[in-house]
Order: C-alpha cells, then structure tokens, then sequence
C-alpha cells in the first residue's frame, strides 16, 4: 500500500464508488482494465530456461523472520526457537510449505524415510511399527487445517510496540493441506483397548518432545498420521518424513518427526506439560492441557509499519478457530464503536484460516481498524480488555484478544492495544 500512485488511488476510488452503484465490482474493474494502454508495457522476451524448481519471481521479496521469543527480533538464526510467516504478504487461505511458520527445540533434524520408523504400543493387543513406506501403502486423506504456535500474539499480552508488523506479531498461524492416514485407521490395526484414553506422541528431534492426547472422539475422529503437505512430502522444518496433525489444537501437540505413539489411562506428565507449556494464570496457579486453539482474526492488509493515503483502500485480513469454521467476521473503522460484516472468501473450511475482505473509504483523519471474528459455534472473539479481564497478564500462551491497528493523519499504521 505504501507503493500506491496517485492514479492507482483515483483508480481504484472510482472503481469502488462504481462498486457501491452497481454492486458489481468486477463489472468495474473490467470497464477501467479496457481503457488502458499497452504503450508502456516492456516488450516480449525470451524466458529463462526451464529448471527442475519454479523460483518466486525476482520482484517478490518474501520470506519469514527468525525470532528468539517475545521482543527478541533480528536474532542470529542459530538463537532463533521460531520463525514467523509473512501474512502480510500473503493472498487466499493457503501458506508456501516454505514460508509455513516453524517451531523447533532443537533444529530440524533431516531424517531417513528408509530407516525411520513408527512404533505404536501400550494399552493395544497388537503392538506393531510401521515403516513410511507402510504408512503410504495405507489408505490416505487429506484436508486443510490450520497450526498454530501457542505464543502466536505474545508480543502483545502487556504492552504494544509500535513498530511491529502483523509477521511480528501474528506470523506463528499458517495453514496447509495435509495428506496421510488417519488415526482411527491406525488404532484399528493395533486393536485399542477401551480402556485406553490418553496417547504419548512422542517425537524424533534431539529435545524428545512428547505429548500427553485426550483420546476424545474429535481427536480420534480427526487426527492425521501425515507424511504429505500441499501435495509433496512434508519438509524437514515441519516434521519429515511424517509428524501427527490434530486440527484446531496447540501447534506442540502436532509432533513433527513422529517415532512413537503410546495408549495409556492417564497423561504421562511429560516436562512438556508441566514445565514447559503450562499457563500461569492471574492467581498465580497455572493451567495445564489447554489444548484448543481459540477464535481469532487479524488484519493484514492494511497492517503495522505499512502507510496508506485518502480514499479508497481495502481491508483484508485472516481468520480462525479450534472449534469450528468461521462464520463471520465484522470490521469497524472508528477503533470498535461501529461494526461492519466483512465478505468471507468461501469455503470457509472447519479448523483453516478463512481470508476476509472489506472495501473502506478513509477519510484521512486519524482512526483505528480492528477485526472481530465469530465461529460456527458461537464462539466470539474477545476484546482485549475482556480477555485481560479473564487471562490476567501472567500467561504466555493462547492470546486471541482483538487486533488494534491505529492509523494517523499522515497515514502511517501501528501495532496497538485497543
């Protein structure tokens, strides 16, 4: 937005007051497309030749920011714990496998398919381990779903830093079609026991993480064994050869670089869940096994540190929920007094974020724009000053609380808390 021309704007400001008459946006963009000329446009030339890997184009400057944790930005990679993806940059629903955000504990180990292996014991009659080549024999689904970092927005939990981008402060949310078996195939094969209500995933990093799973009927239900993602083999940043996906929960349960899974009638405690992702919560306790990932959105387009002018402009942004699909979501431009439904771009998929969009005038004086998103279950994305109210600001993780973008009269756009 900050490359925008005068013309683009009266462009575009034309095309949205031909928008709001006609109600047809399309039909205005083509009246406009063919009154232009072809004059200035550079002419043909042969291409580059053909190669083994498509490259972005030179003109896309893209890629993710490795960070160290909250307010530890522009770090040395080899100090870096995450890396967040560029959703300011990004269009659709979908995120590049290579600009997916990672987590990791200690690297991203590249591991042999031909040797790695998948044990699956405890409570079942039939301990078994597979090989990925077994996995891929087995019958396969895919679906998209989002994964989510429990600290996506803990830049924000006590103060806002003006200067950050929505990568900074939302770049650990992606989503991507994920290809494998599911799991209910899985515990068929090695006959479950009824008893057995919780399973230990456990990965095959240096760190060892491991998981503790309620064995609900959503889990059993939904929960993928993959080795794909948007349509290749899962990369070694997010769990080659295949790693465990439960949609609409924290990004840590979704193992990568799965070795084990164990049937048990209690969680196993791991160090995971109880020093690591616990949330400390206003009283002082903390709360362990909070799972779910809630109702969220934000606006990405326009979004921190970018400038926009007078006129027309449009506001675009994601949205998502653990729970369900997203059914609605409502922008206001007067920073929450007054709220307008955004168009949803369909489907809107359970459990994967869903783009949104809404055509704005700005009037040119300061202002803030914010989203607000509600789920097919009625669940509501909270103001900040609600969810403070509830969370207090001792926890770390599970912030869903209302983006605040401010605008200034030059048109300069910050990170805010309300």
């Amino acid at each position: 937005m900050s490359e925008r021309r005068g013309s683009d704007v009266a462009w575009n400001r034309r095309k949205f007051l031909a928008a709001t008459t006609t109600g047809i946006v399309g039909s205005a963009a083509a009246g406009s497309a063919s009154a232009e000329t072809l004059a200035d446009v550079p002419a043909r030339e042969p291409g580059a030749d053909l190669g083994a890997l498509s490259a972005r184009s030179t003109y896309v400057q893209i890629g993710r920011i490795p960070e160290a944790g909250p307010g530890r930005r522009n770090v040395d990679p080899a100090d870096a714990i995450n890396s967040k993806a560029p959703l300011q940059k990004l269009v659709g629903a979908i995120t590049p496998s290579d600009l997916h955000y990672e987590r990791s504990h200690s690297g991203a180990p590249d591991l042999d398919p031909s040797k790695h292996r998948l044990l699956v014991h405890g409570m079942v009659r039939k301990q078994l381990v597979f090989s990925v080549e077994d996995l891929k024999a087995m019958p396969a689904i895919s679906r998209m779903a989002f994964l989510e970092c429990t600290g996506n927005g803990w830049e924000n939990w006590k103060k806002a830093d003006g200067n950050l981008t929505v990568q900074n402060t939302h770049g650990l949310v992606s989503t991507s079609e994920w290809t494998g078996v599911p799991l209910k195939f899985i515990l068929g094969l090695v006959e479950k026991e009824t008893a057995a209500t919780w399973m230990l995933a456990e990965g095959g990093d240096a760190a060892g993480v491991a998981r503790s799973i309620p064995l609900t009927p959503e889990i059993v239900d939904e929960a993928i064994i993959a080795y794909g993602q948007n349509g290749e083999p899962i990369r070694p940043a997010h769990g080659f050869p295949i790693r465990l996906i439960l949609p609409g929960m924290e990004g840590n349960l979704n193992i990568k670089w799965l070795r084990r899974l164990k049937f048990g009638d209690q969680p196993w405690m791991t160090r995971w869940e109880t020093a690591r992702y616990t949330q400390l919560l206003a009283n002082g306790k903390a709360r362990q096994f909070q799972l779910r990932m809630e109702t969220n959105s934000v606006i990405t387009q326009p979004s921190g540190t970018m400038q926009i002018r007078p006129g027309y402009n449009r506001i675009s942004g994601l949205a998502w929920s653990g729970h369900g699909r997203i059914a609605r979501v409502e922008i206001s431009t007067d920073g929450a007094k007054t709220w307008q439904d955004a168009q949803l771009n369909l489907p809107a998929l359970p459990k994967a974020q869903t783009r949104f969009q809404m055509d704005w005038i700005w009037d040119g004086r300061p202002t803030k724009i914010v989203s607000r998103s509600t789920d097919d279950k009625g669940n509501v994305q909270p103001d900040r000053d609600s969810f403070i109210a509830t969370m207090g600001t001792n926890a770390l993780f599970h912030y869903n609380a209302q983006q605040t973008w401010s605008i200034d009269q030059a048109g300069g756009v910050q990170n805010v808390l309300s």
